[in-house]
């Protein structure tokens, strides 16, 4: 078992989302804005 100690981190993004009816700048993965968990403000 030789292999390095790589770490596998999320493409995480800091972009204005709508929480609570309100837009609010929170730290989004990519992957939850491509599925829809996270609704992006205009």
């Amino acid at each position: 078992h030789r292999r390095s100690n790589r770490t596998f981190k999320p493409n995480v993004q800091r972009v204005k989302a709508i929480v609570d009816g309100t837009p609010k700048r929170v730290h989004a993965c990519t992957r939850c804005l491509r599925s829809g968990k996270v609704t992006r403000a205009v």
